[in-house]
C-alpha cells in the first residue's frame, strides 16, 4: 500500500533499523506524529511462540495505568439484575435475546463485549458476527462474568484485551499521541512487563523476537528487545 507524503518523511528523519531504548521509541514516535487527529500509538511484539499450540497461544488482559485515552463502548449481554448493573455502570448497549438480534442483524456499535455466564449460550451463536472482530467474550479475558459492573469499570478505566494472532504478534494500543512521554512510557512497560509475565513454559529459545511502537499514521520505531528480561534466553 502506497505511504502518503508525511509518512514519507517521517520515515526519513530516523534509523528505521537502529534499536531503541523504550523511553527513546516514545520520545521518537510522539515527534514523528503529524496527523491532523490525535493518532493511536501501538505496540507490536513479535514472539518466539507456536499460536497453533494451544499452550503457547497467549491471551489475556492488562490494565494501562494511565489509560487508553479513548472512550470504550461496552455490549452487555445480561438480564434481571445484571442487566440494571450493567445499565448503571455505563455500558451503552445492554440486552439478552433482544441485543443478539441486533448484533446478528449486523449492529457492532461497541469496542468490548461482556456477557454473564448465563448467557453463554445465546452469545456463542454469535461467533461467526464476534469472532472475526475479536469480540467474543471470553473467561480468559474477563468478559464473561457474574460481575458485569465490574468488567464495565476496568474496561472504561484502561483494561485492554491482549492475544497472538497467526503471526505470533501481540498488539495493543498503549494511548495517544497527545499522552506525556511519561504516561506513554508507563502505559508500554506494563504491556511488556505483562507479556514476560504470562511466558509460556513451553516456549524455548527467544522469546521476545521484536518491538515495534508507532502512531496510527507515522513509521515504526523498533525498541532493543534486550530490555525484556528474559528476551535473550
Amino acid at each position: 500500500m502506497a505511504k502518503g507524503k508525511k509518512y514519507t518523511d517521517a520515515a526519513k528523519r530516523f534509523d528505521r533499523d537502529h534499536l531503541h531504548s523504550d523511553s527513546e521509541s516514545v520520545a521518537l514516535v510522539k515527534s514523528l506524529a503529524s496527523a491532523s487527529f490525535d493518532e493511536t500509538v501501538d505496540v507490536v511484539v513479535r514472539l518466539g511462540v507456536d499460536p497453533r499450540k494451544a499452550d503457547q497461544m497467549i491471551r489475556g488482559t492488562v490494565a494501562l495505568p494511565e489509560g487508553t485515552g479513548k472512550d470504550v463502548r461496552i455490549a452487555v449481554f445480561a438480564q434481571g439484575e445484571a442487566a440494571a448493573a450493567a445499565s448503571e455502570a455505563g455500558a451503552e448497549h445492554v440486552g439478552a435475546e433482544d441485543l443478539a438480534a441486533e448484533v446478528e442483524g449486523g449492529m457492532t456499535d461497541f469496542d468490548i463485549a461482556i456477557a454473564t455466564p448465563d448467557m453463554m449460550p445465546v452469545v456463542g451463536k454469535l461467533g461467526r458476527v464476534l469472532g472475526p472482530r475479536g469480540l467474543m467474550p471470553n473467561p480468559k479475558t474477563g468478559t464473561v462474568t457474574p460481575d458485569v459492573a465490574k468488567a464495565i469499570e476496568e474496561f472504561k478505566g484502561g483494561k485492554v484485551e491482549y492475544r497472538t494472532d497467526r503471526f505470533s504478534n501481540v498488539h495493543v494500543p498503549i494511548g495517544k499521541a497527545s499522552f506525556t512521554e511519561d504516561a506513554l512510557l508507563t502505559n508500554l512497560r506494563a504491556v511488556l512487563g505483562e507479556i514476560e509475565r504470562v511466558r509460556p513454559a513451553s516456549a524455548k529459545g527467544r522469546y521476545v523476537k521484536k518491538v515495534v511502537v508507532s502512531a496510527t499514521m507515522g513509521p515504526g520505531v523498533r525498541i532493543d528487545p534486550s530490555q525484556i528480561t528474559g528476551s535473550e534466553d
